[in-house]
């Protein structure tokens, strides 16, 4: 945790513009700093220590696409080039619900394949589907708490280290992952021994 001592921490005012995203949390902001001042912040207290953020579903498109051959390849290449866009909008979004509004295309797109695999059309262990539609609830809800900004909303500076939106959203991240990897397994599992109907 903190072991360190790091630079002196700014308040929200002082802050670098690209972090100046929740009003709601006043003090505990990094000063901009090097790839090393980067690293070493992992080792002292400031508001975004508690933050981890991964997500990924290519594992899910490729199994629900198992015995879809002719069309898994095109599903696996369009969400990694919808992924990027996502990625790019929400990085130059002008704002958080804008943010979050980035990766609704790249939601639908799973929506639709957890469809194709819920009407059959689809394939997968039984029993990751619902892994799966927990996995996206959890991110979304993630999303909308830090869209939101609850707690600190209603404590302006009761939140700054700990509890604040940014690192509920990242809790539920890590629980969304936990469900894909719940998922996942299995799922992979069942691609390596299922054998495929013939057409």
């Amino acid at each position: 945790m903190a072991f360190l001592a790091g630079p002196r921490l700014l308040d929200w005012a002082s802050s670098p513009p690209h972090l100046q995203f929740n009003k709601f949390v006043l003090t505990g902001y990094r000063p901009a700093s090097s790839g090393s001042g980067c690293l070493r912040s992992l080792f002292y207290l400031h508001n975004e220590l508690g933050n981890i953020y991964t997500h990924g579903a290519l594992p899910i498109i490729h199994c629900t696409l198992a015995c879809r051959p002719w069309l898994r390849p095109a599903a696996l290449v369009g969400y990694t080039m919808l992924s990027g866009v996502a990625g790019w909008r929400a990085l130059t979004a002008p704002s958080t619900s804008a943010r979050l509004r980035a990766f609704g295309w790249q939601a639908g797109a799973r929506l639709l394949v957890f469809g194709a695999r819920g009407v059959g059309l689809g394939s997968g262990a039984p029993g990751s589907l619902p892994c799966y539609l927990r996995m996206d609830a959890l991110a979304l809800l993630g999303g909308l708490v830090n869209v939101a900004r609850l707690p600190e909303r209603w404590g302006p500076g009761r939140f700054d280290y700990w509890g604040n939106s940014h690192q509920i959203m990242h809790l539920l991240s890590v629980g969304s992952i936990l469900q894909l990897h719940a998922g996942v397994v299995p799922d992979l599992l069942w691609a390596a021994h299922h054998a495929c109907p013939l057409d």
